[in-house]
């Protein structure tokens, strides 16, 4: 069990926001969060209080202004009407269409907002951030449409979603306008959800409903938890790799460190190093660094002997995501920022800005999504050689018994959906970065995309994962094939690669059924869905790192 995060004590980690989405990890607000937060609140306070007592003040954007083109006309000189204002504000930038977004990525947003206000750039009440926690620890998840955020002036419309539960009309209003959330997995209203949990609405003051809307915390949240997923999809990657190369017989030449040191990248001579470390103690490579190869030519297929030189480039790219993710995480991203005992020289200041833009989250993702759609290209080319009887080194036709190759198709279909996973990847990688299309009068005349960008990530690590998944099935059975041919025992298998055949051997599929050795044709998803989650879960990798230890 962790202690619960202390949030504005310390920056939150890719690994906090995973614990908390997906694991409902306490979280605490530390009492420096609420000192930073209380200077710039309580500015804010005293310009309300001289605009209800009727002096002149300056026009201060969201605070006493119109929004977005809006904001040259100076709407109301009352604390009231500023309160008012930020509910308005909630109520019609609610406006999303398309499935909800799944409940982990509602909760790390949220989490995301929370650490982004703490800060105390942004103007708002303490009980604003623990209004947002307490929904996190008793488990009220805003329902929040998938679509309609342009990843400018911030995730506008998901996070209107989640302030409408949160927040409350003065006046009273209808159900209807508290939106929907779920409540220990049950959706209802936002006011039944909220009451279910003992947690009061909040009535927003001024500026805090712009405070929570405007800010990039669902293209953070879909992109991080995209990276999470990856960096385990990597390492299994890896694995499945050398699964392959082991069941191909390949040549261990190919990675041999003083071949990466070469070239220098600091990816390319991890991963050597990886498929090195797991094809250790195998009789099936030939070649490697004691000895020279046998056969000739002493080389394969690029899909085999490049693996380095393309999940290399995949690892630096996930480390670079993960340095620009982490820092959104803890990033003040609303507009205007207000700065206290921080401008040498000049008193408390307002300063509108931009940095709700998410162009550094939309880059992250689109990257993101291009290295990963790269593990999936690479792994369906290794799926269609060890199919191939011509290309597979003796091993039979679909990796059946060569007695049932036309009677039976073994494993040509799970090929022909890795094709199908990939290609739709292909299309998903196009950069939504490059995309801009104009909104509210040309004043937020280019946008990021970065919502989409997230979303798009997301679903190229599902579709590789089931192509992984695949692969894990595919070498396993390649491997048995393989040591029967030669007259082999399981021994002559490197130990990581004995280690994943032992754990898939003694996994149920979803059916229930083992995930024995594929004998004859039989109806094959219930496996596939298994490996996948396999996969996604780490079991793989942690097989792999239990025998290596």
């Amino acid at each position: 069990m962790h202690d619960p995060i202390r949030l504005g004590e310390a920056p939150v980690g890719l690994g906090d926001l995973a614990a908390v989405a997906r694991g409902r990890r306490a979280i605490t607000l530390a009492e420096a969060a609420r000192r930073a937060m209380k200077v710039s609140e309580g500015w804010v306070a005293g310009l309300s209080a001289q605009m209800d007592r009727g002096e002149e003040t300056q026009a201060i954007y969201s605070i006493n202004t119109g929004f977005g083109s809006l904001s040259g006309r100076q709407a109301f000189r009352s604390s009231a009407q500023a309160r008012d204002l930020s509910r308005r504000l909630v109520v019609s930038n609610a406006a999303g269409v398309g499935r909800h977004l799944d409940p982990e990525v509602v909760r790390a947003a949220m989490l995301i907002r929370a650490a982004s206000l703490v800060r105390g750039y942004s103007a708002v009440r303490p009980e604003v951030v623990e209004t947002i926690l307490a929904m996190l620890d008793r488990d009220v998840v805003p329902v929040v449409p998938e679509y309609g955020s342009l990843g400018a002036s911030g995730d506008l419309i998901p996070l209107a979603h989640m302030a409408l539960v949160m927040s409350r009309d003065e006046a009273g209003e209808a159900e209807i306008d508290s939106g929907e959330a779920f409540y220990q997995g049950q959706r209802m209203s936002g006011t039944a959800a909220m009451a279910a949990a003992g947690i009061e609405r909040l009535v927003l003051g001024p500026k805090e409903g712009l405070a929570l809307l405007n800010g990039t915390s669902f293209s953070t949240a879909q992109t991080a938890l995209a990276l999470a997923d990856a960096e385990t999809l990597l390492e299994t990657a890896e694995i499945a790799a050398a699964m392959s190369i082991e069941a191909l017989m390949g040549f261990g030449d190919a990675f041999i460190p003083e071949l990466h040191e070469a070239r220098g990248h600091p990816g390319q001579i991890a991963t050597a190093a990886n498929i090195r470390r797991l094809l250790e103690g195998s009789r099936l490579i030939d070649g490697g660094i004691g000895r020279d190869p046998e056969r000739q030519p002493p080389q394969d297929a690029y899909s085999l002997r490049c693996v380095p030189q393309v999940l290399g480039p995949v690892r630096d790219t996930l480390a670079f995501v993960r340095g620009i993710v982490e820092r959104e995480i803890n990033a003040a991203t609303d507009n205007p920022l207000i700065f206290a005992d921080r401008l040498p020289g000049r008193s408390l200041k307002a300063v509108s800005g931009g940095n709700f833009h998410a162009e550094y989250v939309a880059f992250a993702a689109d990257f993101l999504s291009i290295a990963v759609t790269e593990i999936g290209n690479i792994a369906e080319r290794r799926l269609f050689r060890l199919n191939d009887g011509t290309l597979n080194r003796g091993l039979p036709d679909m990796l059946v018994a060569s007695e049932h190759v036309g009677m039976d198709c073994g494993y040509m279909l799970p090929q022909y959906l890795a094709a199908a996973l990939v290609s739709d990847c292909k299309t998903l990688a196009h950069p939504d970065s490059v995309d801009s299309i104009p909104t509210c009068s040309n004043q937020e005349d280019h946008v990021s995309m970065a919502n989409n960008a997230g979303r798009h990530a997301r679903q190229i690590v599902e579709n590789i994962e089931n192509v992984v998944g695949i692969e894990v099935l595919m070498a396993a059975q390649a491997l048995e094939l393989r040591l029967t041919e030669r007259g082999f025992g399981a021994e002559a298998l490197a130990p990581a690669s004995r280690a994943v055949l032992t754990m898939l051997r003694a996994t149920p599929a979803t059916d229930g059924r083992p995930i024995g050795h594929l004998e004859r044709d039989l109806v094959l998803y219930p496996r596939i869905h298994r490996a996948a989650e396999l996969v996604n879960s780490g079991a793989v990798r942690d097989a792999v790192r239990a025998a290596l230890r």
